[in-house]
């Protein structure tokens, strides 16, 4: 499903942010990315949506390696992928529906179709009779659901998620972490960075543990 084939990523003004990082997923799997602030656990996130390029390797997303792909086929692959992130990046001027709606809209959905889609997602992570709420009008968890319902709102086979439990307490990060199990019991990937080490415990799933760059830890 995913593997990353001895990928470096480098920048000019501060050296290897991944240093020959080999791993493949299979399909079905849910796994974490842990490391210390600083390993590089954001930037190897940010290689498999192809928002930045490695330097050298190469990655492959079921079946297709994405290290030559063109702009006009990035948009492509991005639909195969659902992504969260710790600061949730939705848009204030909009409402809940239409920050969920906003991947399908791009897509060419239908206006029905959008609407039966997104109140399903609403309606999974506990949202759906706050569809015509503005994001500052909710908290932080309730923020974070509208992330995970836009990402998963176009059915994606993986999840990316960066640090999607950083800002919420603790009960708030098991109740986000029990979604992600239910998605994972209906075949999809995940790959969640974190640096929750209890969190992870209690999973009792695969780590790839990140240090200065490197794969010490799940390859």
């Amino acid at each position: 499903m995913l593997e990353f084939q001895n990928v470096t990523k480098r920048y000019s003004e501060s050296g290897d942010a991944l240093s020959e990082v080999s791993f493949a997923l299979e399909p079905g799997e849910l796994a974490f990315l842990t490391g210390h602030s600083g390993a590089g656990k954001s930037t190897l996130l940010r290689l498999i949506p192809v928002i930045e390029r490695p330097t050298r390797g190469k990655i492959v997303l079921d079946g297709q390696p994405i290290n030559r792909l063109t702009q006009r086929e990035i948009p492509f692959l991005r639909r195969k992928l659902g992504l969260i992130f710790q600061d949730y990046r939705l848009l204030h001027d909009r409402t809940v529906f239409d920050n969920v709606a906003l991947p399908l809209a791009i897509a060419g959905y239908s206006p029905v179709e959008i609407g039966r889609r997104v109140r399903a997602a609403l309606d999974k992570v506990g949202l759906l009779r706050k569809e015509k709420r503005y994001p500052k009008g909710l908290s932080g968890g309730e923020q974070q659901r509208v992330g995970i319902a836009r990402a998963i709102v176009h059915k994606p086979p993986v999840i990316l998620a960066d640090e999607p439990t950083g800002n919420l307490d603790p009960e708030l990060s098991a109740e986000i972490m029990g979604l992600f199990r239910e998605f994972n019991a209906v075949g999809v990937t995940l790959l969640i960075a974190t640096h929750d080490l209890g969190l992870i415990s209690r999973m009792a799933c695969r780590r790839l543990r990140l240090h200065q760059g490197r794969l010490l830890e799940g390859g």
